[in-house]
């Protein structure tokens, strides 16, 4: 088996939550005090790293751990907004009928996580860790790989942003890039990642070779 533990990460790699985060994003930009985003400008904002966005919006980094609280909170409060990508559900169960192992690591709330996979999804799962800091995700990958008795070769972190792959190349795992996230498919491959997924359902045939019922 190429790997034996694949860790996800949540928003725009598992649960399509961009159209939910772009509706919601300046209702937050008074009281942060940071630039209103204009729609027509989502395609170009969608090639910035995390830094660069903040440094765009005038994002101060002491204000993101509140900011990311109450846009946590108000998910919560509009969950059934938040829908699993199509093929999710399938290509999960691919993976564990596989016997690889899987993971959450997010910077979304496991509260969030869970809802939004639903009980059957969430039983495919070894671990989560969430609740991650905007660049604070390779610590949690070192936890995750710990439990899980995995070395760094053996793993896959999969994800949409390119904070992801700089997270997966400080602990020295994998990384395999989405096209379907908040980041442009472009500004990914330009990392060169190790994977790439032009659809979910690559992810079970790439990986163990089956493809999702």
């Amino acid at each position: 088996m190429k790997y034996k533990l694949i860790i996800f990460d949540f928003d725009g790699t598992l649960a399509d939550s961009f159209p939910w985060a772009a509706s919601v994003v300046n209702l937050y930009a008074e009281r942060y005090r940071f630039k209103r985003i204009d729609p027509a400008d989502h395609a170009e904002l969608r090639n910035y790293d995390a830094r660069r966005l903040m440094r765009h919006l005038g994002v101060r980094m002491w204000r993101v751990p509140g900011m990311a609280r109450d846009v946590r909170k108000r998910m919560a409060q509009e969950i059934d907004k938040i829908p699993l990508f199509p093929g999710t559900s399938e290509m999960l169960q691919a993976l564990a009928d596989a016997g690889v192992l899987l993971a959450v690591v997010s910077s979304n709330s496991e509260e969030n996580v869970r809802a939004v996979l639903g009980p059957e999804n969430v039983a495919r799962f070894a671990i989560f860790k969430c609740g991650a800091s905007v660049f604070g995700k390779a610590p949690k990958l070192k936890t995750v790989m710990k439990k899980c008795r995995v070395t760094p070769e053996d793993c896959l972190l999969i994800g949409d942003e390119i904070r992801d792959a700089h997270a997966a190349q400080k602990v020295g795992m994998a990384f395999g890039a989405v096209a379907w996230g908040y980041t442009n498919p472009e500004a990914l491959h330009a990392l060169h990642p190790q994977e790439f997924f032009d659809a979910v359902g690559d992810i079970a045939t790439k990986i163990v070779g089956a493809s999702p019922a």
